[in-house]
């Protein structure tokens, strides 16, 4: 069968919104976040969500990084592979749809 051609871009999307979540948010402490997937009717676009317990004290955003951080890429990366990314404030967390 073969693969979506945006299967790898997904893969990285979902990791970096996921890791992201249990993180820097309560979703660590407590272990659950959700994660969203829906394909467009035309299979020409996939969004994929995440949706955090918050406590996180800002919202997500991406941060300019030091050339030698290890860390703090994450979201800068989603919104270069992504059309688009939107931060939406949920109950007590955050969503974010890339």
């Amino acid at each position: 069968m073969p693969c979506s051609p945006w299967a790898e871009d997904a893969e990285l999307i979902v990791s970096e919104l996921s890791t992201n979540a249990i993180l820097h948010t309560a979703s660590g402490l407590s272990g659950s976040f959700h994660l969203a997937l829906a394909l467009a009717v035309s299979a020409q676009a996939i969004a994929l969500s995440v949706t955090d317990d918050g406590d996180a004290g800002t919202a997500p955003k991406v941060e300019r990084q030091d050339q030698d951080a290890e860390h703090g890429r994450g979201l800068g990366m989603v919104s270069v592979i992504a059309h688009r990314v939107v931060v939406h404030e949920s109950d007590g967390g955050h969503t974010v749809t890339a």
